[in-house]
């Protein structure tokens, strides 16, 4: 059973954001890491880059596979946590915490709207087992 905090919000790419206000921070899910297993490698993206929601914004790869990384809403980069590029297994350690990938502030809040709370991501994540 994936750990899948209730404060955050969460997209079908297993990508997760904290709101706060105007800005976000990104990572990706317990799910996500559990099904990668060992993190290698992350490419992420640079501070004042925008992307909308949807786009990529960086890569995650394992032992196992490489993934996209999605925004889960739009914006612009305001931090990069580049501990983890020197360190990408705090990803399979702490996903929500250590682990959180970037900071944006929101372009469009409406982009939270198409997001899922814990619930729904709990209920999508049984699907797919």
């Amino acid at each position: 059973m994936s750990n899948i905090p209730a404060d955050l919000l969460y997209t079908k790419d297993d990508e997760w954001i904290r709101v706060e206000g105007d800005a976000g921070t990104i990572g990706i899910t317990d799910y996500a890491q559990d099904s990668l297993s060992d993190i290698v490698f992350l490419e992420l993206p640079d501070v004042g880059d925008s992307f909308a929601a949807g786009d990529t914004f960086g890569v995650v790869e394992s032992v196992k596979a490489a993934a996209d990384l999605h925004m889960p809403a739009g914006g612009e980069v305001t931090a990069v946590n580049e501990d983890l590029l020197d360190t990408p297994e705090t990803v399979n350690e702490d996903p929500y915490g250590a682990a959180w990938m970037i900071k944006i502030t929101l372009s469009d809040p409406g982009d939270l709207d198409n997001l899922m709370d814990a619930a729904a991501y709990q209920a999508y994540c049984d699907e797919r087992e």
